[in-house]
């Protein structure tokens, strides 16, 4: 997967460079254009069959997270065939690297992969997967080789764990992590400099990194919902 991301922060596009009937996994609905011959394809994928695609959002929809979901498959059918991804929210799209390391994902955080990158289902806690927006009982861990898009909304920081101390984290701003770190699921209770009852964190530990988006989409969506009740 041949990638050149765009330099805007606020709403990049990811530019795909696809060989002669090299295939890809998208998040359904991210495709802005195409150039050249790209047959882009959306089909169900049942849980523990391999796939990527659009899991991590219908991930999200889904209470048990263990129900069918759809990916999309584009596949270049003419030797350069370009396709331009972006995600549904204004923000960075990085690039990760699976093989070495393998990594986590929090719900909407995936934009595309390499067909080589697959997952495992991950069981949470079951205190913590029904109160939070984690995704339900689940969260994603990568397997497999290859290069894995991810986007956050707003920018994105990097967080290095060397197994001294923990990192909390509130949910909402959790995009991607390691999967040698440990973690549990908490709800915020002040002690950690939230507000009483406004949410939950995620405690790390352990040696590895975590991504953190420096926005929140809820609270974006609570303001926005704010200012059209008074209009």
């Amino acid at each position: 997967m041949k990638v050149e991301i765009t330099e805007s922060v606020f709403a990049p596009i990811a530019k795909i460079q696809l060989a002669l009937n090299e295939q890809i996994r998208i998040e359904p609905g991210a495709m802005v254009y195409e150039q050249g011959k790209i047959e882009l394809e959306g089909h169900m994928n049942a849980n523990g069959k391999k796939g990527f695609g659009g899991a991590i959002s219908a991930l999200g929809r889904s209470v048990s997270s263990g129900e069918s979901f759809f990916i999309s498959t584009a596949t270049g059918l003419s030797e350069g065939a370009v396709i331009a991804i972006a995600p549904g929210a204004p923000g960075i799209i990085f690039k990760l690297d699976v093989g070495q390391e393998h990594w986590r994902l929090n719900t909407g955080a995936f934009l595309a992969s390499d067909q080589t990158v697959t997952y495992q289902m991950k069981r949470q806690k079951l205190s913590g997967a029904l109160l939070g927006g984690t995704g339900g009982l689940f969260v994603m861990e990568t397997a497999g080789t290859g290069d894995l898009l991810v986007s956050a909304f707003g920018d994105v920081e990097k967080i290095i764990l060397d197994g001294s101390e923990p990192a909390i984290v509130d949910n909402q701003h959790v995009i991607a992590w390691t999967s040698s770190l440990d973690y549990n699921i908490k709800v915020a209770s002040g002690m950690f400099g939230f507000k009483t009852g406004e949410g939950l964190v995620n405690e790390f530990t352990g040696v590895g990194e975590i991504y953190i988006q420096t926005r929140n989409v809820e609270t974006f969506a609570n303001q926005i919902n704010g200012f059209s009740a008074k209009s």
